[in-house]
């Protein structure tokens, strides 16, 4: 009988702990969708003149500001505004102060290792990818550099820069236990090289 009510709570916590393993995965997932018809409409009401910030869902603290898609790893998503933890939960987020594409500096996006940009691990230099604007416009990016930072020592630097840059930044290493840990893996990729 102790066996039996053994077998039954491992399987309840085993059940339990695969049922909330995948539960950020399939918010990550279906929140995408949610950000598309928001970032539809972001594009409609930029054709219109009207500048807005368009939720997601009407309870949400962050709305579309940007799209990256690489054919090559079949990635096509959707950078929210900010890089707080509730914004990084559904998608990519924009460091805001960071540039714009298209523009001079840096623009830095974040997501995590495990879901938005775990494909991170998998691009070459050389790569290239697309950032569409809010207004529409297109800028082409091919990838010049992947470097681990350490933030307790090192800074990331998005400033002082003369060339259009998008710096992906996501936390290493991809199959650390411990998430969050101090090194960082970024991409950094020049607009039209």
């Amino acid at each position: 009988m102790k066996k039996l009510i053994v077998i039954v709570l491992l399987a309840v916590v085993g059940g339990g702990l695969i049922v909330d393993s995948g539960y950020i995965y399939a918010k990550a997932e279906l929140a995408q969708e949610f950000i598309e018809d928001a970032w539809q409409e972001t594009l409609e009401k930029a054709k219109a003149g009207i500048e807005d910030k368009v939720k997601p869902w009407s309870w949400a603290d962050t709305w579309p500001v940007a799209r990256m898609q690489m054919a090559k790893h079949d990635i096509d998503l959707y950078v929210l505004n900010g890089t707080t933890g509730n914004a990084l939960a559904f998608g990519p987020g924009y460091m805001n102060g960071s540039s714009q594409p298209g523009y001079p500096g840096a623009m830095v996006i974040g997501g995590h290792r495990d879901t938005h940009f775990s494909f991170l691990k998998d691009v070459k230099i050389g790569e290239q990818f697309s950032m569409q604007t809010k207004t529409g416009e297109v800028f082409n990016y091919r990838i010049i550099s992947m470097d681990i930072v350490d933030v307790t020592r090192d800074k990331l630097v998005v400033d002082g820069f003369d060339d259009s840059l998008v710096k992906l930044v996501t936390c290493y290493p991809f199959d650390a236990v411990n998430p969050g840990g101090p090194q960082r893996y970024v991409v950094t990729a020049g607009l039209g090289l």
